[in-house]
């Protein structure tokens, strides 16, 4: 609906392409993620996942990092709230989006490390 969560969900996109090298898509419903990856966790649960993703939510966009964290970065890259594992963007103009790329390929190299995707 809202024409600037849009734009910015395109940007977003872009830079996830950019650092994974692949084409975006839908997963699930309401997650837009690059490439993949198999979970399993020592409770036997597992599954798969995107290496890069986020999710144009009403209050914010959502990016969705693993251990893409870094205190360095994220002095950097702007205007932003976390939690464990997301960033939370009111509008792409709010960050460094060469700083959020960073953090994207952080994240992606771990991800790739942990699980050997």
């Amino acid at each position: 609906e809202d024409e600037q969560k849009r734009k910015d969900s395109k940007g977003i996109i872009k830079l996830m392409e950019e650092v994974t090298g692949e084409k975006a898509k839908m997963w699930g419903t309401a997650i837009i993620g690059c490439g993949k990856y198999h979970y399993k966790y020592d409770s036997g649960h597992e599954g798969d996942m995107p290496v890069a993703a986020f999710s144009p939510r009403k209050q914010n966009l959502t990016v969705y990092t693993i251990g893409g964290f870094d205190d360095k970065l994220m002095a950097k890259l702007g205007k932003y709230k976390t939690s464990k594992s997301c960033i939370y963007i009111k509008q792409l103009a709010d960050v460094d989006t060469y700083v959020l790329k960073q953090i994207m390929a952080k994240s992606m190299a771990y991800v790739k490390k942990k699980y050997k995707s």
